[in-house]
């Protein structure tokens, strides 16, 4: 093959990757008409999945070491679809002194796992979806998370508020942060599974 031949089918190569990326990412136009939310000083773009946005908040660099941390990122990177209760940089620093970076050590990885998918449910909810689910049930709702173990949500006019099974409840701060696998509720304190 002769060298022109080579560079001929590398530059073909090369625009047709070109192409397949471009198809696949939003272009600045389409991303600007997308209707967003700003999380952590960044907009959140419907059409990007959960971790492609998380990364970009500055209010989500813990929860973001600890889903890479868990090896979870291919996961939240899936189809879905997902609602992600994503607790704030604010949210983990509540937690007992030690505790962050005890779960990000190699041998708590099971554990970190743990409390991570305790923070996701199957499906897309909506805020009004989890309003509607406490209202019918009298107030409160029980929701099964990916790691097995029960959330409740509570409706309190506006104010969706979630309660882990220890009995510690964390405010939704940002509602309805839509993903192109999912939603984000963003909250202000990490939910514990028993």
């Amino acid at each position: 093959m002769t060298l022109s031949r080579i560079t001929a089918l590398t530059t073909v190569a090369a625009a047709a990757l070109t192409l397949a990326a471009m198809a696949a990412t939003p272009t600045l136009a389409q991303m600007k008409d997308q209707k967003t939310v700003t999380v952590g000083g960044a907009p959140m773009y419907p059409s990007k999945n959960i971790i492609q946005n998380a990364v970009n908040s500055k209010d989500h660099t813990t929860l973001v070491a600890a889903v890479k941390a868990a090896g979870l990122v291919d996961t939240l990177s899936g189809t879905g679809p997902f609602t992600v209760f994503a607790p704030t940089n604010e949210a983990f620093a509540k937690l007992p002194p030690g505790t962050v970076d005890s779960l990000l050590k190699p041998e708590n990885k099971e554990k970190l796992k743990a409390v991570l998918t305790y923070h996701v449910v199957p499906g897309r909810m909506s805020a009004k979806d989890l309003m509607d689910a406490a209202k019918k049930a009298g107030g409160q709702a029980k929701i099964k998370t990916v790691e097995g173990d029960w959330l409740t949500v509570e409706a309190k006019g506006s104010t969706l508020n979630i309660w882990d099974s220890k009995g510690n409840v964390s405010k939704v701060t940002i509602q309805n942060v839509f993903q192109s696998n999912g939603v984000i509720q963003v909250i202000d304190t990490v939910l514990l599974p028993s």
